[in-house]
């Protein structure tokens, strides 16, 4: 069955209250997708997003964010007042994190001095989710009596678990630590109620999992073996790319790297953890940076850019091996752009994971390139670009004269035609088992509404649609090219 769908995170749903939430928009969305004849929404990971505001950084890859708890929904349940949410955003058309993080939990500290503890699913969801929480909970707490500074800079036997000092700080802290356990029983409760909304329309929820997890994590903190640190803690290696033509330093993404050989040691039960719980959140998951399993690129801790790192060898098929004899076929999407040896090609065929293709990697005036939509097989995702790459309309602009010919050429595309539309139907054409458009293309932005432009600090993850942009004609027209590339 040929499927296609919509890329928009949470962050970038409408809402009065500076963030897009599991509320009111996120359900009318569902119903615009609906109208629209999708099948799939497409979010970035849910995590709790940390300095940077990255999704791909976050401080657990298990948690969920707090901000995306829905504050009306509170209101409804008796656990807010209305007057205690007063909207004061100023901004509707980006996320202003700086304001966040100063007052969201202050307002989410109110309903939790009214809710009660002893509520049956929230014992049950404490006792099913201990594995991870127990230590998030208690993660977050310490880190808020260090003033959010990154455990790095934590007391010696803090950093290093010391036992008597952990139970000490679990007795002074102990309303924090519920507090945050309650904070991820509403994002988890008011995701699931979303999530079965979703699915009750025919809207399949598709998550994305990051490979690496962020150093100033409960995961790190908690699970320091399972991970390339030294005796104290600290990384010898860490991830990013080399350089290429784009960027003579490469990247540095600072994310430790795994001791694969101890996660080999305990039949990667972490994975199969992680990835157990996310398909217990989603109905699919994307799994970013695929071919870090097969090569990761190891950069010395400390140093400056990515120049003088080295390849390494990750687990391969084995992970999947161990993780389909757990939990059996499991829907993953292999985010496989970058460098594609013939050892990744032959793990995602093993696996029989779906890969990526983006029409935008397409045109550079080469009719041997593969990511020309006549090259693609069926089982992968196609997608004009992602949340990393320039709005569809703004890409446009950056093109050589050459490669716009060449592309506008290959489109069928001429002057009385939008390019970004035409771009969009050539995906949807494509022979791709799915086909995913991010929201920002279907409603022709440019540059304002990129998402994230990768290496770069302070003005990503901001992009919102506005509630005026949802128009039933908006979605009567991508309904009639869904139908008409039989989606």
């Amino acid at each position: 069955m040929r499927k296609s769908g919509i890329l928009l995170h949470i962050s970038s749903l409408p809402s009065p209250y500076g963030i897009g939430s599991y509320g009111k928009a996120a359900y009318e969305f569902v119903d615009f997708l609906n109208q629209s004849k999708q099948s799939i929404w497409q979010i970035l990971p849910l995590g709790p997003t940390s300095y940077g505001d990255s999704p791909y950084q976050t401080f657990s890859a298990f948690a969920n964010n707090p901000y995306f708890i829905d504050l009306d929904i509170l209101v409804e349940e008796g656990l807010l007042l209305k007057e205690e949410i007063i909207d004061d955003t100023s901004n509707k058309a980006y996320v202003e994190y700086e304001d966040l993080y100063q007052h969201r939990f202050n307002i989410l500290s109110k309903a939790f001095e009214r809710f009660n503890r002893k509520n049956e699913d929230y014992l049950k969801f404490l006792n099913a989710q201990a594995f991870w929480l127990d230590d998030y909970a208690l993660f977050m707490s310490i880190k808020s009596s260090y003033d959010g500074k990154s455990w790095l800079y934590w007391d010696e036997d803090v950093r290093l678990r010391k036992q008597s000092s952990l139970d000490k700080l679990r007795k002074d802290l102990k309303d924090d630590i519920e507090f945050h356990k309650f904070m991820q029983f509403k994002s988890d409760e008011q995701w699931h109620n979303l999530k079965t909304y979703a699915n009750s329309k025919g809207i399949e929820m598709m998550g994305d999992m990051p490979i690496y997890v962020s150093y100033d994590s409960s995961d790190v903190w908690a699970n320091p073996k399972m991970f390339d640190l030294d005796e104290k803690n600290i990384p010898y290696h860490v991830a990013g790319v080399p350089p290429d033509n784009y960027s003579a330093d490469g990247q540095l993404w600072g994310n430790p790297l795994y001791h694969w050989k101890h996660l080999k040691e305990t039949d990667y039960k972490w994975w199969v953890s992680r990835v157990q719980s996310a398909m217990n959140l989603f109905d699919m998951i994307r799994i970013d940076h695929f071919i870090g399993f097969v090569n990761y690129f190891s950069i010395p801790y400390g140093d400056k850019n990515a120049r003088q790192g080295e390849w390494k060898k990750g687990p391969g098929y084995e992970l999947f091996k161990v993780i389909q004899k757990e939990l059996g076929d499991v829907n993953i999407i292999a985010e496989d752009l970058g460098v594609v040896t013939e050892e990744v090609r032959k793990v995602l065929k093993e696996t029989g994971y779906p890969g990526m293709k983006l029409l935008q990697f397409g045109f550079d005036s080469n009719e041997s390139n593969e990511y020309l939509p006549h090259y693609y097989d069926e089982n992968v995702f196609a997608y004009t670009g992602t949340h990393d790459n320039l709005t569809t309309a703004a890409w446009f602009k950056s093109l050589p004269k050459k490669d716009l010919k060449y592309c506008l050429k290959y489109l069928k595309c001429n002057i009385f035609k939008n390019r970004v539309d035409c771009l969009i139907k050539a995906t949807l054409n494509s022979k791709a088992k799915s086909a995913i458009i991010p929201m920002q293309d279907y409603l022709h932005l440019g540059a304002e509404a990129r998402m994230n432009m990768p290496s770069t600090l302070g003005n990503n993850w901001k992009w919102r649609v506005l509630e005026s942009d949802l128009t039933p004609k908006l979605a009567m027209k991508i309904a009639a090219w869904v139908q008409a590339s039989n989606r």
